[in-house]
């Protein structure tokens, strides 16, 4: 469902991407910029980022016990790609406590691969200590200035593991 916007409004000319929830309802569409205009990302009015977790839907289906959490969208597609399909995306470095129920319900191990820069590795250690009491948290540490997305598959499956069986 990922694509470009050739239409008239706020989405106009930017890279859709469609944020569903957890039952695999389209809840909106966010926009990215893709010729280095601002903002980067366009999100609908009203919309909570934070009462969603991107590709929850999909990793909820693999039934695995463990989910990646990655900060943004296009680290969660490159991890997809890599051969794991329970990733899901904060869509920032925020984490709200709506976003923590969704993780707990439907999963009993968290590793969390954000970005490395030092807004990601302070997300990192406040979600880790957020969540180490209630599930078995793995904390990947990326090289500086290395987001998810820039990396190759076998180096994500050097950090993360190789993809299951199922995936």
């Amino acid at each position: 469902g990922v694509g470009m916007y050739h239409g008239a409004d706020f989405l106009a000319g930017r890279c859709v991407i469609p944020i569903r929830d957890e039952q695999s309802r389209l809840v909106a569409y966010v926009g990215r910029a893709v010729n280095g205009q601002e903002p980067k990302y366009r999100f609908p009015a009203g919309f909570r980022k934070s009462q969603v977790l991107f590709n929850l839907d999909r990793a909820i289906e693999t039934d695995g016990p463990n989910v990646i959490v990655v900060e943004g969208f296009f680290d969660a597609l490159k991890v997809y790609q890599a051969g794991h399909p329970a990733v899901v995306a904060l869509m920032g470095t925020s984490f709200s406590q709506r976003q923590s129920e969704l993780l707990l319900s439907h999963f009993i191990s968290v590793t969390l691969m954000l970005d490395g820069d030092q807004p990601g590795r302070r997300a990192a250690a406040v979600i880790a200590k957020l969540l180490t009491p209630k599930v078995r948290v793995h904390q990947v540490e990326l090289p500086n200035g290395v987001q998810p997305d820039q990396l190759s598959s076998a180096e994500i499956n050097v950090l993360v593991g190789p993809p299951s069986r199922t995936s």
